[in-house]
C-alpha cells in the first residue's frame, strides 16, 4: 500500500478527512519529560510522516511554548496544503474574545500560516460559560482562523453541557490498551453525536512499545500515571496504583504482537483503529525511523479473535480505574467532570 492509498477518516461533520495514525509533536520540542531532541531529527520524523501518507500533524500553543509549532513551520514549508494541522488553545485563553485572538495569532504565526485546520480548546474552562467560549471559537472561524473547533479532555459533564449549546467536532482523549477508561461514559456520548475521537498517549508513554520490563524501568516523568503508585517521585494521585496488573497485560499482549509477528506499539495502535469512534490515533515519534515504524500500524488489520484477546487482556485494568479518565490525578483533583 502506497503513501497515496492510506485511507482517510472523517473528522466529526467537517469536510477535514485524515489519516488513522496521527503524528503527535509534543515529544519532538525535547524536555524533562523526553529528553533532549535534535531539531533535524524531528523535521527528518515530521517528512517520514507525510511520506508514508500520515496527513495529520497534532500540536498546541503550551508544547515547549511554541516551539513544536515553530518546528512544523520549518518542516511544512512549501507543504502546507498537503496536511491537516490541529493545534490548541490553553483554557486561560478562552476567558475572553481578545485573549483567544491573541493565542491563536500567536500559533498562526508560529506555524507560519494563516489557518489552522483544528482548533482545540486544550482543558475544559469552567469560569467561562461555555456558550461564550462557542461563540468565540465561532468567530475564530468566521474570520478564517480556524477551520473547525474541538475540544480536548472532556469528559462526560462537560461534553453534556457544551452539547446542550452548539457542538465540537473532535474531543481528544488518553485512550490506549492501557488505559479504556474513556470507552465507559465519554465514547457513547461522542459517537452518538459524530464527534471524532482522537487518542492521545496511544502507547502510554512508551509502555506499550515492550522496551520497559519492570516498573522500576520506568523513567520518572512517565511513572507517574495512576497506573503507578502514589510513591512515585511525580505522582499527583492517591491510589495504590496498579503495576502488576499493568506489567502482566503488557506481557499479554506481547505475547499477541509475537503471535501476530509485528512490533507490539503497532498493534496497540492498530487495537485504538478498531474502536468506535476513533478517527486518528496521535503518536509521537523521535525520527524518521521511529515515524515510519508507527505509520505501518495504519496497514495492519486485526481479526476478531485478536480484538478480543487484546481486550482480554486490559479488561483489568479497565475495571480497575472505574469512570475517571484523568492519567494523573484522582478523587476530588480530577481535572475531568
Amino acid at each position: 500500500m502506497t503513501a497515496m492509498s492510506v485511507p482517510r477518516r472523517r473528522l466529526g461533520r467537517t469536510d477535514l478527512f485524515v489519516s488513522p495514525v496521527a503524528m503527535g509533536c509534543w515529544a519532538i520540542v525535547g524536555d524533562a519529560t523526553w529528553g533532549a531532541q535534535d531539531e533535524r531529527d524531528a523535521v527528518a520524523a515530521i517528512h517520514a510522516a507525510l511520506d508514508c501518507g500520515v496527513n495529520f500533524l497534532d500540536t498546541a500553543e503550551g508544547y515547549g511554548a511554541g516551539y513544536s509549532e515553530q518546528i512544523l513551520a520549518k518542516a511544512l514549508k512549501g507543504r502546507r496544503d498537503q496536511v491537516v494541522i490541529g493545534s490548541k488553545a490553553s483554557p486561560n485563553h478562552a476567558g475572553c474574545f481578545a485573549d483567544l485572538v491573541a493565542s491563536c495569532e500567536a500559533s498562526l504565526k508560529n506555524l507560519g500560516t494563516d489557518y489552522i485546520d483544528v482548533y482545540h480548546l486544550h482543558w475544559p474552562n469552567r469560569d467561562v460559560p461555555i456558550e461564550q467560549i462557542l461563540a468565540d471559537f465561532a468567530k475564530l472561524k468566521e474570520q478564517g482562523k480556524i477551520r473547525a473547533f474541538a475540544v480536548s479532555n472532556f469528559g462526560k459533564g462537560d461534553l453534556t453541557e457544551l452539547l446542550e449549546h452548539g457542538r465540537c467536532e473532535v474531543n481528544q482523549l488518553p485512550y490506549s490498551l492501557l488505559w479504556r477508561v474513556v470507552e465507559r461514559e465519554i465514547v457513547p456520548i461522542c459517537t452518538a453525536n459524530d464527534i471524532s475521537v482522537t487518542c492521545y498517549s496511544p502507547i502510554m508513554q512508551g509502555l506499550l512499545t515492550g522496551k520497559f520490563r519492570s516498573p522500576d524501568d520506568v523513567p520518572e516523568g512517565r511513572a507517574r500515571t495512576r497506573l503507578f503508585a502514589k510513591t512515585r517521585p511525580q505522582a499527583r494521585h492517591d491510589e495504590p496504583g496498579a503495576e502488576a496488573e499493568t506489567f502482566q497485560a503488557i506481557a499479554q499482549i506481547a505475547e499477541v504482537a509475537a503471535d501476530l509477528g509485528k512490533p507490539m506499539s503497532q498493534v496497540a495502535l492498530a487495537w485504538l483503529m478498531h474502536q468506535p469512534g476513533v478517527a486518528s490515533v496521535l503518536v509521537g515519534a523521535r525520527d524518521a525511523a521511529q515515524m515510519a515504524e508507527n505509520a505501518a500500524a495504519m496497514h495492519l488489520a486485526l481479526d476478531q479473535e485478536t480484538l478480543s484477546r487484546l481486550g482480554a487482556a486490559t479488561a483489568p485494568l479497565m475495571a480497575k480505574f472505574g469512570t475517571n479518565p484523568d492519567m494523573w490525578q484522582s478523587g476530588a483533583n480530577t481535572r475531568y467532570r
